[in-house]
């Protein structure tokens, strides 16, 4: 077993922040590669850090990772955090564990929202910070003016004069380089500038090795071995393989003896005796344990403040599935096991909420955002849960006296040629534009405070726009009053009549009423929408109809049908596109829209209302 070291001066604890997509899970590899953190012949998946499937798919960090290396002596303990303003719960979580932080800047794009977003729970938290000017590789680099924006971002955000005078240092993530000065030549250079600014600027973590021992829990985690386990930063104090331990849960507290005690070797979870003060500890030993709960002395228990997170702004009814087709891709399909997985995300996800609807088979799911949601309806479909969801709705609040909505702040970095068209988009969705800039290069940033439910359904909209070259970032900018109504989708569904297999016949006489959801052979059910119908109104058909056949034959009769390629609706689009009329049926193996009455007779009863 590795033993810890008992010299507070030789720990330093730090976060990686920055923007989606600004390099920080592949600069984090490197800084592992180059401490020594693997064997000479060792083989390492790149984006080592990303383990999830989905991250490796999307290409996006989702869940915050412990990771450590020894540089001269010194464990460095460092956590890649997410870029996506959807996870800001898990960048505000593992501030707490960390003294420092590297803030990641792409030369070319600059500071973004989720730049300003996690600058500022780190400056909130008076950590030290060292910017990283990454990419300056690219042929499109502002490095100068890109260090200029970062500047005058510390002081929108109110940094001090001692936040303000920070330290730049320019890398190249991909390949492994650091610079002190971006005109030095690269060639046979390494991370050496930036290992060494983080021992000299970083300090060491505070704390009382001889207190009584207080370790706030940021993360949890499980391990088929020893059960639950719990990570977080030891305050003060040590702890010891089978000590006798207090958990100070939110309004209870409860006894426990540590069974199991790691620390982080790279990414891996090592086994040691005792850890002390200053360093981040992973404990197992107890059934229950929630984030912000404070591991104690059962001697001198002290609280430690919890973690308080910004609250959600969107919700969506999760519901057992009811359709005729239910049970056939997944085996978790009923109530108690929807509520058991949507009540154990809510232990590793401190900025979920779960909310009753008042049914037994339905519960409301409070999130950051869209992209949040379509996470987690993903991990469960590939668990084998089967749900049904309702269009994301914004979370409305009455402040005052007056009905208040939440706003988001949009950053847009478009080609000039598509500004028009984004511009005209947002404003019919209650946008207000209030800066644009031209960046030299035949792209523009224009930026607006809009609605989040005007969000709702435009970001594919978006990407057709504008070719897929656009970037579209959003914050999190406040409630405001209540903008009013806005036109939302103008187009009807075509709605299947009956159970049976689509016929490449019939969606071939159905393609000028409107575009198709779904591909011949495709199994469908009374209720089920097949595709969206080019006129306001709601269009029930029959996509099962075969030919009929006959004695004659006429000139090409026989000739093979042709039908308009079609793409499966993705969940992501499905949760734009549907109305309150419409919930998303989501299996392991597909993802359905629905009327949400599935009886025709039912569902015109209740669009004409009581009589």
């Amino acid at each position: 077993m590795a033993e810890a070291s008992h010299n507070i001066e030789t720990i330093r604890n730090i976060a990686i922040i920055a923007h989606v997509d600004h390099g920080k899970t592949t600069l984090v590899d490197h800084l592992l590669r180059q401490s020594g953190s693997f064997r000479h012949n060792e083989v390492v998946d790149e984006r080592y850090m990303d383990s999830m499937d989905l991250e490796r798919e999307r290409g996006i960090t989702i869940a915050a990772k412990n990771a450590s290396f020894i540089y001269k002596d010194v464990k460095v303990n460092i956590v890649d955090t997410p870029g996506h303003s959807d996870f800001g719960g898990e960048v505000e979580r593992v501030l707490n564990m960390v003294d420092g932080a590297l803030l990641l800047v792409d030369a070319s794009e600059g500071p973004l929202p989720q730049t300003r977003f996690v600058l500022k729970k780190a400056l909130e938290q008076n950590l030290a910070i060292v910017v990283c000017i990454n990419k300056i590789d690219r042929s499109d680099a502002r490095i100068q003016e890109v260090h200029e924006e970062i500047f005058n971002l510390f002081i929108d955000l109110d940094a001090s004069e001692e936040q303000c005078d920070f330290k730049t240092i320019y890398t190249v993530a991909k390949q492994g380089v650091a610079l002190l000065d971006p005109s030095e030549p690269m060639a046979g250079k390494d991370l050496k500038p930036l290992f060494d600014a983080i021992l000299e600027l970083i300090p060491p973590p505070k704390g009382d090795p001889r207190g009584p021992l207080q370790i706030l829990i940021s993360n949890v985690d499980y391990n088929d071995y020893v059960g639950r386990l719990a990570i977080g930063r030891i305050q003060s104090g040590a702890i010891h393989l089978n000590d006798e331990i207090l958990l100070l849960h939110e309004k209870s507290q409860t006894k426990a003896k540590v069974k199991a005690l790691f620390s982080f070797k790279a990414s891996e979870q090592v086994q040691v005796k005792e850890l002390h003060a200053g360093d981040i500890a992973v404990v197992a030993g107890f059934e229950e344990i929630f984030i912000g709960d404070t591991i104690a002395s059962p001697l001198h228990p002290q609280p430690l403040p919890r973690i308080r997170v910004d609250e959600p702004t969107v919700g969506m009814i999760f519901s057992v599935n009811d359709g005729p087709f239910a049970g056939r891709d997944g085996n978790q399909v009923t109530s108690r096991k929807l509520k058991e997985r949507l009540e154990r995300e809510l232990l590793y996800n401190v900025s979920l909420r779960l909310d009753s609807t008042g049914a037994t088979d339905s519960w409301k799911v409070l999130a950051r955002g869209e992209l949040q949601l379509g996470i987690l309806l993903e991990k469960m479909r590939r668990e084998g849960y089967e749900v049904l969801v309702s269009k994301p709705q914004a979370i409305f609040r009455t402040m005052d006296g007056v009905l208040c909505e939440p706003m988001e702040n949009v950053v847009v970095d478009v080609d000039d040629n598509y500004v028009g068209v984004v511009t005209q988009k947002l404003g019919n969705r209650k946008g207000v534009l209030t800066h644009v800039s031209t960046k030299g290069s035949g792209r523009s940033r224009i930026e607006f405070h809009i609605p989040a439910r005007g969000l709702f359904g435009y970001r594919t909209e978006f990407l057709t726009d504008t070719r897929g070259t656009g970037l579209l970032n959003t914050e999190f900018g406040g409630y405001e009053p209540y903008k009013g109504e806005f036109a939302s989708r103008t187009t009807g569904a075509m709605i299947s009549d009956r159970v049976g297999q689509a016929t490449p016949y019939a969606l071939f006489h159905l393609e000028d009423r409107g575009r198709h959801f779904i591909t011949p052979a495709t199994m469908v059910y009374e209720g089920m929408v097949i595709g969206e119908h080019s006129k306001s109104n709601d269009l029930e058909v029959n996509v099962c109809r075969e030919k009929k056949l006959s004695n004659t034959r006429s000139a090409g009769a026989d000739e093979a049908i042709r039908l308009t390629p079609v793409k499966p609706m993705s969940l992501e689009q499905a949760m734009d596109w549907i109305s309150e009329r419409e919930l998303i049926e989501v299996t392991p193996k597909n993802i359905r829209i629905r009327c949400r009455i599935l009886n025709p007779h039912e569902r015109n009863r209740a669009l004409r209302g009581p009589v």
